[in-house]
């Protein structure tokens, strides 16, 4: 009996953390949903100020609209973990006002045998009556165990009464909890349904801005490919210097072998003719083979290249009314100013600067992470960085600081939003 309690207790004990924990979680995921939506409200009002419409503008209004409907989505998650718990809470409750009043009931009993029985003369002659000296010795410990019995109940009732009285301020904070989540679910619904008519109103403007707003997303895509163009060149000029080197290396090895077969009087080993690819290439050495290792470990994990933002565009093909593009990698508006930061261990392979902003690529073994839009930068070609350093600030797009953050492994572009932190 004591080893199911001890196991009851413990189990209880674990899904109270758990719900806890879960709780605590989707309070910290609410509250960074809400940082996100003020900066992105903040960034969509620097760009109203004007009267063209830019494709940031539209990208901040689609972003504060996802971000609403996900912050709606976590306050319906802690309002069915309240409900959960408010359930499990009411159970508790009643199974504690079941327990008291056994307790209660079995302890008036005992108090009615104590009236009964309540004289030395009693217990003395209930003693005496034995049949032999053995019984009587049984009937003394029986009172004095009943006697201790009887306090023991006693506290366990004053201890049942406290856990009730705690359970039950705890479901009413509960209710009040899932009370002031139901106004701000109903809150949160009112201004999204208005960004919504926002943004019904911003693609009206669209429509009546079409051919300048196509002439603005063409320039914008003409500049993009030649950047793209330049990080592919880039990367392809990398990985060319490690197969070379890699390519000198296995010369000198093959001309060390055949220079000691000669002398051994051996036929000199055969030639390894077989083309290596890039990610082989990129992994020759010790180092960049553990750099790529470690740099996979934390697929999943990697932080964001700013410390503050919101992903306003996606990797791959997008499409704003009848103009599309595609994205290499993932845009982050942020605040202004803000700092732009390597996202792991790594070295500078290049820097290069078009339409007047900064580029950055950190190579990490066969991993290459891309850094765009940058208006300055604090690091040279060929240093070494570290996870969150800064590497330089984030540049200015249409009135909106804005970084562009590609990982390419070798040639491949990857999506970045699978490789950060959520």
């Amino acid at each position: 009996m004591k080893l199911k309690l001890i196991f009851s207790l413990l189990f209880v004990l674990c899904c109270a953390g758990a719900f806890a924990q879960t709780a605590r979680e989707l309070e910290r995921k609410k509250e960074a949903l809400q940082r996100e939506i003020e900066l992105a409200e903040k960034n969509l009002t620097k760009t109203t100020n004007g009267k063209k419409l830019t494709l940031s503008q539209i990208n901040a209004i689609k972003a504060q609209v996802r971000l609403m409907q996900e912050k709606i989505s976590t306050i319906n998650s802690e309002i069915k973990n309240l409900d959960h718990q408010i359930t499990e809470n009411t159970s508790k409750v009643q199974n504690l006002k079941t327990r008291l009043t056994d307790l209660k009931n079995e302890y008036a009993g005992m108090i009615r045998f104590a009236q009964r029985n309540r004289n030395s003369y009693d217990k003395m002659m209930f003693i005496f009556a034995a049949k032999d000296f053995n019984q009587a010795y049984k009937r003394i410990k029986y009172l004095q165990q009943f006697g201790q019995y009887r306090k023991k109940q006693a506290a366990y009732i004053q201890g049942t009464e406290k856990d009730l009285s705690n359970k039950i301020i705890v479901l009413d904070q509960d209710l009040k909890n899932k009370s002031n989540l139901l106004k701000s679910q109903v809150n949160e619904k009112t201004k999204l349904d208005k960004k919504k008519g926002e943004q019904t109103a911003v693609l009206s403007q669209l429509s009546k801005q079409e051919k300048q707003y196509k002439q603005d997303i063409q320039k914008k895509k003409q500049q993009q490919a030649v950047i793209d163009r330049q990080i592919k060149a880039e990367i392809a000029r990398q990985i060319a210097l490690a197969r070379k080197k890699a390519e000198e290396q296995a010369r000198e090895a093959e001309r060390l072998a055949g220079t000691s077969a000669k002398k051994d009087n051996k036929p000199a080993p055969s030639p390894n003719n077989k083309p290596k690819t890039n990610s082989e290439i990129l992994r020759s050495s010790p180092a960049d083979a553990k750099l790529s290792d470690a740099f996979e470990s934390n697929r999943g994990s990697l932080p964001w290249p700013v410390e503050r933002g919101y992903i306003s565009s996606h990797f791959g093909a997008y499409m704003v009314d009848q103009a599309s593009g595609r994205n290499e990698g993932v845009t982050f508006q942020t605040s202004e100013g803000a700092a732009v930061r390597a996202v792991f261990n790594g070295k500078v392979s290049t820097i290069f600067d078009k339409f007047g902003k900064y580029y950055v690529i950190v190579k990490h073994g066969e991993y290459f992470t891309v850094y765009e839009n940058l208006k300055s930068v604090s690091v040279s070609k060929g240093d070494n960085v570290s996870t969150k350093q800064t590497i330089g600030v984030a540049g200015i797009t249409d009135g909106v600081p804005e970084v562009g953050f590609q990982i390419h492994k070798g040639s491949i572009a990857q999506n970045p939003e699978s490789w950060v932190a959520r």
